[in-house]
Order: structure tokens, then C-alpha cells, then sequence
């Protein structure tokens, strides 16, 4: 049964028509699961001259001790352009599509109060993960299903947008190996390796020889940066897991950096900023640095697209 995050009175309905603000397709879902997205925040959507963002959970709200239920929330997106002591009342619909009949499940609570304290309201039992999985239910179809949202506030406004999720099945990843010669002589901020494909996507790595930010003048800084991010469309976020690393190239005892991040647009960078000090990286012994040279190895592997609608 389904159950609110206080526990009020909960409408449950049935209709054929889709939501008017916001829909998000899934596909694969259960490798939300296998990649440990614990939860998943949609593109910010307008409604009611405010805009908001679908929240889910694949296997429940732990911060509410929610077991064997999807938890699904409607979220406040950003108030940091709202004056301070800002409330928004807002009545909302959360959807789930029946696949098998071509209608949603809707779950509708009472009016509920929006402000800086508590930015997030919904269902910490939306729906039973037995009952989501049952595909005779029609709401998980081949590892596919689709949430969507109405929201309410003094007047209604349609946006028309949507994303979809696409998680990758059997994903491979793709190295790249960059050397770095004549180590000594670098005397630029950074260094941008040759573009590499993963995931349908280019890729550089770059290498700042005398760090950046908090590692300047005492660590190398490295970073995977999406090529030409601004050909990237606003909505679409890539979720990759990749490693970084330099050869040890005496006795093969490589150091490495490993993570899991959504690049998009705005968020095209990420790595380490104290990636390897510059005491250890300069050592003879360490065999990161021989004969003036390093080698650079990039491990990339796309899991998962999120793109507009």
C-alpha cells in the first residue's frame, strides 16, 4: 500500500490521460541498482512559474527506513533565486504507466507546503518493488518503465518536456594511453591528451604537470574532460565510471584513481586535484617518471544517458 512521508490521506486513481508537466523514461532499470544509484534527480521541469524535479528511489528512501518499495518525490529545484522566507502550496500527481493497459497509476496526496526547511514531498511507498516488478502489472516491461508528474500552485503551466534514462546493458570501456615525454621541460598550465571515444562520446584527459587549485606547487592534477561539451544539449547527462592511471614502469606497481560521475554541459570535468604528490611522482624508485617520460593510462566506460524528450 502505498504511503505518504507523514502519513495522510492518499488518493489513488486511475486514467488514461499522461501527465501534462513531466515524464521520465527508464530503460534497463535494474542497472540502476547494479551501478548503485541509490537515487535519481530528473532535469528541473516548470510548473506554476516554478520549477521542480522528479525524485526516485529504485529500492526505497533509506534515510526513512523504506524497504522492498520504489519511493518516488516531487522536489523543489532551486530556491537559491527565491526571496528569503518563501513558501510554495502546491498540490501534485505523481504517475506510473501501466504498460499493459496504456493508463497510470496515480498517487495524489493533500496540499502540501514548500519552503527552504522542506523542499521535497511524495510517497515513501510509492508502490511495492514486488508489485513494480510483476511484469503481468505492466509497469516494469523489459527493464523499461515511465514516472511522470502534474503540480498545482495558483495556476497551471505546461511545459511539454520530458527526458529519458537510458541505462546501458553490457557496457565496455575504452582505454586510452597517453606519454608524456620530456617531463622536464613542461612549462604550461596544463596538457590535453589526444580525443578518444567511449561510449559514443570524445574524451581528453588533462594533465596540469604543477597541479591546480589546492594542489598547486605540490601535486600533479589530473581530470577527464568531455570534448567540446558545448555541442552537449541542455538536459542530457552521461554517467561514466573511469579510472585514471600512471605506469609504474619498473616494477609495475601503478597508482590509480577510480570514480563515478555525470558529466553534462555545466559538469564536464572531473577528477583529482592531489592526484599523486610531487615528492613521490619525482622519485627514481617510483618509476612514474623514467627517463623523463610517464605513461598515462585513461579507462573510461559510459553507463548510462539521460537525454531530452
Amino acid at each position: 500500500m502505498a504511503s505518504s512521508g507523514d502519513h495522510d490521506d492518499i488518493i489513488k486513481s486511475i486514467s488514461d490521460a499522461p501527465p501534462t508537466h513531466y515524464m521520465v523514461k527508464i530503460e534497463s532499470f535494474s542497472l540502476l541498482t547494479k551501478h548503485s544509484i541509490e537515487r535519481y534527480e530528473t532535469e528541473s521541469f516548470e510548473a506554476g512559474g516554478y520549477k521542480w524535479k522528479l525524485v526516485l528511489y529504485p529500492n526505497g528512501n533509506k534515510s526513512k527506513n523504506t524497504k522492498d518499495h520504489v519511493s518516488v518525490y516531487l522536489a523543489l529545484a532551486d530556491s537559491s533565486s527565491l526571496s528569503p522566507g518563501w513558501e510554495v502550496h502546491a498540490v501534485f500527481r505523481l504517475y506510473l504507466l501501466d504498460q499493459n493497459k496504456d493508463n497510470y497509476l496515480i498517487l495524489q496526496g493533500n496540499e502540501r507546503r514548500f519552503h527552504a526547511v522542506k523542499r521535497e514531498w511524495g510517497f515513501d511507498k510509492f508502490i511495492p518493488t514486488g508489485t513494480f516488478s510483476d511484469a503481468s502489472n505492466g509497469y516494469l516491461m523489459e527493464d523499461t518503465c515511465m514516472f511522470g508528474a502534474d503540480v498545482f500552485v495558483s495556476k497551471e503551466r505546461r511545459s511539454g518536456r520530458g527526458e529519458c534514462l537510458s541505462m546501458i546493458k553490457d557496457a565496455t570501456s575504452s582505454k586510452h594511453v597517453w606519454k608524456i615525454e620530456n617531463f622536464s621541460k613542461l612549462d604550461k598550465e596544463s596538457y590535453d591528451s589526444n580525443a578518444f571515444f567511449a561510449g559514443d562520446r570524445k574524451w581528453k584527459v588533462r594533465f596540469y604537470p604543477t597541479g591546480t587549485k589546492q594542489g598547486t606547487g605540490t601535486h600533479l592534477s589530473i581530470y577527464l574532460t568531455l570534448v567540446d561539451p558545448e555541442t552537449i544539449s541542455d538536459g542530457t547527462k552521461i554517467f561514466a565510471e573511469f579510472t585514471i592511471r600512471i605506469f609504474d614502469q619498473l616494477q609495475g606497481r601503478h597508482i590509480a584513481g577510480k570514480v563515478t560521475k555525470w558529466f553534462s554541459r555545466s559538469s564536464s570535468e572531473h577528477g583529482w586535484v592531489k592526484y599523486v604528490s610531487m615528492v613521490y611522482f619525482t622519485q627514481p624508485n617510483s618509476g612514474l617518471l623514467l627517463k623523463d617520460v610517464c605513461l598515462v593510462e585513461a579507462d573510461v566506460c559510459v553507463h548510462g544517458i539521460t537525454s531530452a524528450i
